[in-house]
């Protein structure tokens, strides 16, 4: 039987709900990474599961399906169950109205130029960017592109297909570097037609909400 999301859970993940500087979808990014963090075999179970049936089912259409197409022997599905099973109550991430900033200019940057890269068209690497607000401190940066679905981002990113480091799942399932705050920005894309980029600080001086309700 499938598991059920509760909505204390709900609750304790949506520590964006109440960005004004974020979209709906935006803020769905911020939910669905966190729920990840309360119980990664539960959100795979569910939402992947969900995701990747949706996904198939959009595919189909395309003559090279059987490449496209998300299978259970697949081994990045596959090692992110492994990945996931140990995931239970995580730190929450939250939103932050300048790293969101940061972001979103960034994103805004790769739709005027065309771009999908970490740096700016002027060259800057993403710490220099973030470093502007937050100097000193331990940071990431996710970059997907193709979606502008909040769940979709997340699910793309933690899959990671094709990516051997798995650099944006092991971000989204960070415990070492205490990465807490998130910045977010959905735009569009000429040659994908979205892109959305996340970018992560651990910020322990930050006066972070308790989420007692959970």
């Amino acid at each position: 039987m499938a598991q059920k999301w509760t909505d204390a859970e709900f609750r304790k993940a949506n520590t964006a709900a109440n960005a004004p500087y974020l979209t709906y979808e935006e803020k769905n990014i911020v939910l669905y990474m966190n729920l990840v963090r309360i119980d990664g075999e539960k959100f795979y179970d569910t939402f992947l599961e969900d995701y990747i049936s949706d996904y198939n089912s959009k595919v189909r259409k395309y003559r090279n399906y059987n490449d496209l197409k998300i299978s259970k022997n697949n081994p990045y599905y596959l090692s992110l169950l492994t990945h996931l099973r140990g995931i239970k109550n995580l730190p929450m991430f939250y939103s932050d109205e300048k790293l969101s900033t940061v972001s979103r200019n960034h994103a805004m940057d790769l739709n005027k130029n065309n771009l999908d890269t970490h740096e700016s068209s002027n060259g800057d690497k993403f710490s220099k960017r973030i470093s502007r607000y937050y100097p000193n401190k331990t940071m990431s940066e996710n970059i997907d592109f193709g979606y502008s679905d909040g769940l979709d981002i997340v699910c793309h990113l933690l899959l990671d297909c094709g990516v051997p480091s798995l650099g944006h799942r092991f971000t989204i399932l960070d415990q070492k570097s205490k990465l807490n705050i998130v910045g977010i920005s959905i735009q569009q894309h000429p040659s994908y037609h979205w892109c959305a980029v996340i970018d992560y600080v651990a910020n322990p001086k930050m006066n972070l909400p308790s989420n007692e309700n959970f």
